[in-house]
């Protein structure tokens, strides 16, 4: 019987700790529901597969802060799991950084660019950088976080057209 070498096993060992994550977050998704007081709302679908998701977010008084997040919607484990990752890297964030998270976001799920700033910002949501390699997907795990985006004042009114 062959013996695997051990950073073998430790990449398999951070592979299956990589899909624990993200079926967690699938299975048991953060600031999943409705907000009551919701200041900004956007619904995004993926009619290649049928996700929806709705994202609403209570805004600061003065407009500049994500004070309550919440999503809702139905769709497979990687929509679901990225919707519950977005809103943990979001809430108590300012619209910059909000919008700033969604762009390193897209970097990386696109391949465009990995950077250490993106694991420190994304947090959990980097986990997916892997869903890259399979194209289909891209969507599925983009989908909240373009919801996010347009949902929040300033988003430019030709780019909300679908």
């Amino acid at each position: 019987m062959k013996q695997r070498s051990s950073s073998k096993l430790n990449e398999d060992q951070l592979k299956l700790l990589y899909r624990q994550v993200i079926l967690d977050h699938s299975q048991h998704p953060h600031h999943h529901g409705t907000l009551a007081n919701g200041s900004h709302e956007k619904e995004m679908e993926n009619p290649t597969c049928g996700d929806v998701i709705t994202v609403q977010v209570q805004l600061s008084p003065d407009g500049q802060t994500i004070d309550d997040i919440a999503f809702s919607g139905s769709g497979c484990t990687i929509s679901q799991a990225s919707a519950s990752m977005m809103t943990d890297v979001v809430l108590g964030k300012s619209v910059r950084d909000a919008r700033d998270a969604v762009y390193l976001f897209s970097q990386m799920i696109t391949g465009k660019e990995t950077t250490k700033k993106m694991d420190d910002v994304l947090g959990d949501a980097s986990l997916l950088a892997g869903v890259r390699a399979f194209p289909a997907r891209i969507k599925c795990a983009t989908l909240a976080w373009k919801a996010l985006d347009q949902a929040l004042p300033g988003f430019p009114e030709k780019e909300t057209a679908q």
